[in-house]
């Protein structure tokens, strides 16, 4: 009896934490006001709870660790002896009595869209499983394990609570899934600029270290390393941010290949409020800002550039402006750059930036181009000083 009424709360509250999901969480708050004052709410809201907690590890895949740590939450939810999570080929976990069934259940986990019950045959009288209900976990649409809960009889109700309760277990398989993807694309967003760093710049800077080897070879071997050092920042592999200290620290080795080939052609001034310095943000989020700045000051110009790099302290804000004094550029392309049609590399690399920022930070946080033909160009990037999830890896 005490199995039945404790899977009956857990199916009421998972099925309202499975509403709350879809609906979202002021949805499901409002349903709880709506029974307030009742003895049920207490145990509803346990249950929120307890669900909660049983299907967080799962936004991190399903693994044996994130298993074990959901079936020790949901199995008591469910007032169940047993519980077993499974992915497609095997059983990652098994929680409660009677773990001698496990190899019977790992003989049972062929994909099926459906729940289904299974009658279990135990030579031990004292067994107290004598029944499965398998439902399947799916991530998005796609078939990614099993949730099995044992009883020592048959109980629909046990059933229903344990499709609720995979239901709910689905949603952050789902959003697990989500997470993935928007970290291989972050990935392939930071592969692109990677690719950008191109060969012409490459073979300049090269080509510029060696017109010093003979004349001074101080300055060969002081550009050769800051080269060596660039290039280890550029394609380094430990994590999507960085500090701007370290942002800055690339670009200054940057701006010095570029002065070795540019000359007296190129000025640079830097203002910077050492206060930001620790800030954290996307990494290479900067380099393609400037190197856009000496391409339309330098490049495309046959006139002295000048490049001004500001980083200020706006209270919650950290304000960075990279702007120069080149040829600009028409409304309408700038507005095909970011729509990534313009077909530029540098383009690419603006889209890119203006992309990832927006994803980190919300759509108020995108690149503010101010351009016109020949008026030069000024970008300005605003970076939240903290945001959850945001961290530099350690120096």
């Amino acid at each position: 009896m005490t199995v039945l009424v404790t899977a009956a709360l857990a199916l009421a509250g998972l099925a309202l934490f499975v509403l709350g999901a879809a609906l979202g969480h002021g949805a499901a708050r409002r349903q709880l006001e709506h029974t307030a004052g009742t003895d049920g709410t207490r145990a509803l809201a346990h249950a929120l709870h307890t669900a909660a907690l049983a299907a967080a590890p799962l936004r991190a895949g399903l693994t044996p660790d994130t298993a074990r740590r959901t079936a020790r939450r949901l199995r008591p939810l469910l007032g169940a002896p047993a519980l077993a999570l499974a992915d497609d080929t095997r059983v990652l976990v098994w929680d409660g009595a009677a773990e001698h069934h496990r190899d019977q259940l790992a003989t049972q986990l062929a994909p099926t869209p459906r729940p289904r019950t299974l009658a279990l045959s135990c030579a031990d009288e004292g067994c107290a499983v004598r029944w499965a209900a398998l439902v399947p976990l799916s991530a998005g649409g796609v078939a990614a394990g099993t949730l099995a809960v044992f009883a020592g009889a048959e109980s629909a109700t046990l059933l229903r609570a344990a499709e609720e309760a995979a239901r709910r277990l689905s949603v952050d398989l789902d959003l697990a899934g989500l997470d993935r993807a928007r970290s291989s694309a972050h990935e392939a967003e930071v592969r692109a600029l990677r690719a950008q760093i191109s060969p012409h710049f490459v073979y300049n800077s090269l080509a510029s270290i060696a017109s010093f080897v003979r004349t001074d070879p101080g300055r060969a071997r002081e550009l050769l390393l800051e080269f060596a050092e660039f290039t280890r920042y550029s394609f380094r592999r430990d994590g999507d941010f960085t500090t701007l200290a370290e942002e800055l620290r690339s670009i200054e080795q940057y701006l010095e290949l570029a002065r070795a080939r540019f000359g007296h052609r190129l000025q640079v001034t830097l203002r910077i409020a050492p206060e930001v310095l620790p800030v954290t943000l996307p990494f290479l989020c900067l380099q393609p800002l400037v190197e856009n700045a000496l391409k339309h000051g330098l490049e495309d110009s046959v006139e002295r550039s000048r490049v001004t790099i500001t980083a200020e302290d706006e209270g919650t804000e950290a304000r960075v402006v990279v702007e120069d004094n080149g040829v600009g550029m028409e409304p309408e392309r700038l507005r095909g750059i970011l729509r990534g049609t313009a077909g530029a590399s540098t383009g690419i690399g603006l889209s890119n930036v203006d992309r990832r920022l927006r994803q980190v930070y919300g759509d108020d946080h995108g690149l503010v181009i101010e351009t016109g033909v020949g008026a030069g160009t000024k970008i300005t990037v605003r970076v939240p000083k903290f945001r959850p999830g945001v961290q530099a890896p350690p120096p």
